[in-house]
């Protein structure tokens, strides 16, 4: 069976379609997510015990699998998949910027959530911005409204989420969350290397269906003021 895995599927997501296809079941995915020790360096400092742990290394991309397959080689498909992808050149490229691979995944995973297919890098800018900034723009605060989504099983975030005590809450706690929020497909991980320079701290999806990015808070509060999709 052939089976195409989106870009910016969740663990939860990858494993609901898997069984749906006949590939494996969601119980027998998670065990072998959660206690399997795979044999790759980029997953060695990540402890067994959650299935989660291997949230951002499931490499989204279309699998042939046989139905019934064994749960272990279903994951280590998808493993091999992200080792021969995430290769010695873009590794390289990743530690000249200073970041784990960990914490490259973990900013591709929320442009991947975020992106509306053509913003990558400059979401990837307000990311930076919003991290390396802490004095300025939204105080070191990165306010992703996909880690709210992450935590409260995929809905639309509300203003109730925001306080949720959570590692990935991105509205409580400052910094990165504590792991990636989805399996981020290149592109976006090539945007978390590298990112646009801007100076932008905020950005609001407009009525035309695409990003437009903005400096300060009142300028993109006076953008959303303007636009039905939040007016209605």
């Amino acid at each position: 069976v052939t089976v195409t895995i989106p870009e910016g599927y969740t663990v939860d997501q990858i494993f609901t379609l898997l069984e749906e296809k006949g590939v494996a079941s969601v119980e027998d995915l998670q065990d072998m997510a959660a206690n399997h020790d795979y044999a790759f360096s980029f997953l060695q400092d990540i402890p067994l015990g959650d299935p989660n742990r291997l949230e951002g290394y499931l490499f989204p991309d279309t699998y042939d699998f046989y139905m019934g397959e064994d749960a272990r080689y279903v994951i280590n498909k998808m493993l091999v998949n992200f080792d021969s992808r995430v290769n010695d050149d873009i590794r390289a490229q990743i530690e000249e910027t200073g970041y784990s691979i960990r914490e490259i995944l973990t900013i591709a995973s929320m442009i991947e959530k975020e992106t509306d297919g053509t913003d990558r890098a400059n979401i990837a800018s307000v990311i930076y911005n919003r991290l390396n900034n802490p004095s300025g723009g939204t105080q070191g605060y990165l306010q992703i409204d996909a880690t709210l989504a992450y935590i409260n099983g995929g809905k639309v975030p509300t203003e109730a989420d925001k306080s949720i005590d959570s590692p990935y809450n991105t509205y409580l706690y400052k910094g990165l969350p504590a792991g990636p929020i989805s399996n981020p497909g290149l592109e976006s991980i090539k945007a978390a290397m590298n990112p646009n320079s801007t100076s932008y701290y905020y950005y609001a999806l407009g009525d035309d269906g695409v990003h437009h990015f903005f400096k300060t808070l009142r300028e993109q509060q006076n953008f959303i003021a303007t636009q039905e999709l939040y007016n209605k």
